[in-house]
């Protein structure tokens, strides 16, 4: 089945990583697979733990999950508490790096985003005083100066969102401020640019998209006055999933485009997120996505050199491929591949999971099917974002 096929890449990715936090040995036990010189010894354990937390944490907060996954789920949640406590305790081995040069903002707003996605598990659940550690962890970010000419500024949004959502007092030029900023690049077509510019890769999909949906949703919790901003947001977040299904080939590949291609999976997150929403556009079934993305994830993941012989992720796009490591990219950047696991959160029950295999539209097309034809959102509206009321 599926599902187990998914759960099966869930423990592989999660379980090294998990593991050896929680017993607080990760920095001694990870290996660092990086681009010569470019020394990320202070930024990659931080990338493994919160890039994996964003992706693994809405099966984290599932209720009920079948009964074949409950024990691995237990156990990971544990882990994963565990694993907070060690990341964010100054006395640990494996205290991260919250503060030290521009990568933890990065990472940072992944973990807050992970948190958010399982908060029950993830944050109500937490002692206290770990809970305290989080919040000092997050604020402690704000050393760090946003970028405003990038998706960077979606980073210190979602921060904010964090601390928002755990009570704390929120910082307008890092929350409003930045989400008007990237809404501000909007390009159409479901599309913005990462910047003034447009970028052909896939940060719509490992940041943008994501990002402008979590934090919004965030806000309209708080104020429902964002209520229209998320509205429009998610209408464009639609039409890029529907791109995104179109990108996969018959045979599970897809282009490898722009930079961060290591990232694998993590390229369709916005595919996978809007299927765990269950807004999927008109004409796509999420059968038809779950099986397109368990292609691109077994393409993947079976490639040989995925995995090095501990089990811990090595760079490169299908297989090992070692000069796809962009000078920012580590073994532990690697771990944003686990976002393409989010319908994950979804019961077993739900259509996603229990309706018949059904082809994707490339496979349809490439056969001879006679579909409609594809066209564009024509949709121009401005984002008249406010502030938060507090």
């Amino acid at each position: 089945m599926d599902r187990s096929y998914w759960i099966s890449v869930l423990e592989r990715l999660g379980r090294p990583v998990l593991t050896n936090l929680a017993r607080r040995q990760l920095k001694i036990n990870m290996p660092i697979e990086e681009q010569r010189g470019s020394n990320r010894n202070s930024n990659t354990h931080l990338e493994a733990f919160g890039r994996l937390l964003c992706g693994i944490s809405p099966w984290l907060a599932l209720e009920s999950p079948p009964r074949e996954e409950q024990a691995m789920q237990k156990e990971f949640i544990r882990l994963a508490q565990l694993s907070l406590d060690a990341a964010t305790d100054p006395l640990s081995p494996d205290f991260m790096n919250f503060t030290r040069g521009g990568q933890p903002l990065v990472d940072t707003a992944f973990l807050a985003q992970g948190i958010l996605r399982a908060r029950k598990p993830l944050w109500e659940l937490l002692d206290r005083r770990v809970q305290e550690r989080v919040i000092d962890a997050l604020k402690s970010s704000r050393k760090i100066a946003t970028p405003k000419d990038n998706n960077w500024v979606l980073f210190a949004a979602m921060v904010e969102a964090g601390l928002l959502e755990f009570g704390q007092t929120t910082m307008t030029d890092r929350l409003e401020d930045c989400l008007r900023k990237m809404l501000g690049w909007y390009c159409g077509d479901g599309i913005y640019g990462d910047g003034e510019f447009f970028h052909f890769d896939y940060y719509n999909s490992f940041v943008i998209h994501p990002m402008l949906l979590d934090v919004l949703s965030i806000l309209k919790r708080h104020d429902a006055v964002f209520g229209e901003a998320y509205g429009i947001v998610l209408h464009r977040a639609k039409r890029f999933a529907a791109i995104q299904e179109r990108l996969i080939a018959p045979d599970g590949t897809f282009p490898s485009l722009g930079r961060s291609t290591a990232y694998r999976f993590a390229a369709f997150q916005t595919l996978a997120m809007i299927a765990s929403m269950g807004e999927l556009p008109e004409g796509i079934s999420p059968a038809q996505v779950r099986c397109a993305l368990t292609a691109v994830i077994r393409k993947m993941c079976e490639a040989n050199g995925t995995f090095d012989s501990n089990g811990w992720l090595q760079i490169g796009f299908c297989g090992h491929q070692p000069a796809l490591g962009e000078s920012y990219i580590s073994t532990g950047s690697l771990y944003l591949c686990s976002v393409g696991l989010l319908p994950l959160g979804l019961p077993a029950r739900s259509e996603f999971w229990s309706a018949p295999r059904q082809g994707w539209t490339s496979q349809r097309l490439w056969s001879g099917e006679n579909l409609p034809s594809d066209h564009a959102l024509n949709d121009a509206r401005k984002v008249n974002l406010p502030n938060l009321t507090r």
